[in-house]
């Protein structure tokens, strides 16, 4: 009883032993969160999301503030010249060739502008390159579970847990922000490709990082992907974007990114906290009997 009881303190002391290792990595890095009232995108850290914003930004904003102006000032003349009192007698011809030739290529021209520099950035998206680190990535109601398949193939320090939101008084005292904070966050390597797989257990989720450019649907029985690669380090926030139920609002998503590093050293406690675990697990206590 006693060579039990010291193997289970030994197997938890151990256990904590490396969470404090790999808590310690992420104490300094910075926090990219939300800002308050701010308008326009959270800034990018990703080449995808930067090609994001140039399309919004230089592209589709400029071509959808000329076509508002363009209309409402067309709709300005319209109501001062052509009203009632102004133009008594209306006109009596229905038909304008130069006018509705305009109207029709106009239009097709924007929209091949449009497609032109657009589909460039849907090609960096879809097309998934070759991964540094592939994550499985499943949407439950409501919460994250994230898989890390070990590199040299071994199941037993293949890592799976499940990543759920902090309460109020627990983000508080963490130091996370409110409603996006959560307790085991998703942690990658700085400046490496990672191909995220992403599925559902229940219903529809949607796997979404503003600052990554990503937001993939999580589908029951179908594996999507999309893939990222950050360049800088930081703790960065995201959210499920697709209504799941009644604690949609509460199903963040927390993403480490740290240097390669202090990654592995993660990597590293995480698989011997785990084995740990599944050691303890095994374990057969005597009974009090």
């Amino acid at each position: 009883m006693r060579y039990t009881s010291n193997l289970r303190a030994s197997i938890l002391g151990a256990g904590v032993a490396a969470s404090l290792l790999s808590s310690s990595a992420m104490a300094d890095l910075e926090q990219f969160t939300p800002k308050d009232k701010a308008i326009g995108f959270q800034p990018a850290v990703t080449e995808v999301a930067e090609q994001i914003h140039i399309f919004h930004n230089f592209w589709l904003m400029p071509i959808i503030t000329v076509i508002v102006v363009l209309i409402t000032v067309l709709l300005g003349i319209i109501v001062v010249k052509f009203n009632a009192k102004a133009n008594p007698v209306p006109q009596k011809f229905s038909h304008n060739v130069k006018l509705e030739v305009a109207w029709t290529l106009i239009p097709v021209l924007i929209l091949v502008v449009i497609a032109f520099k657009s589909f460039p950035v849907l090609y960096q998206q879809d097309v998934i390159p070759e991964a540094d680190l592939t994550v499985k990535v499943t949407g439950y109601q409501w919460y994250w579970d994230y898989e890390y398949t070990d590199p040299a193939g071994d199941a037993d320090k293949t890592l799976t847990y499940s990543s759920v939101m902090l309460s109020d008084e627990e983000a508080k005292a963490a130091g996370k922000p409110r409603l996006l904070g959560v307790d085991n966050p998703m942690v990658v390597p700085v400046g490496k490709t990672i191909v995220v797989e992403v599925l559902a257990a229940d219903v529809l989720h949607a796997f979404a990082m503003p600052a990554f450019g990503i937001k993939i649907d999580a589908v029951p029985g179908k594996m999507n992907q999309t893939w990222f690669k950050v360049n800088k380090p930081g703790i960065y926030y995201g959210q499920c974007s697709e209504l799941c139920g009644a604690r949609h609002a509460y199903m963040p998503i927390e993403v480490h990114v740290l240097p390669e590093d202090e990654y592995n050293a993660w990597l590293a406690a995480k698989q011997i906290e785990y084995a740990n675990v599944n050691t303890l697990d095994s374990v057969q206590f005597a009974s009090a009997n």
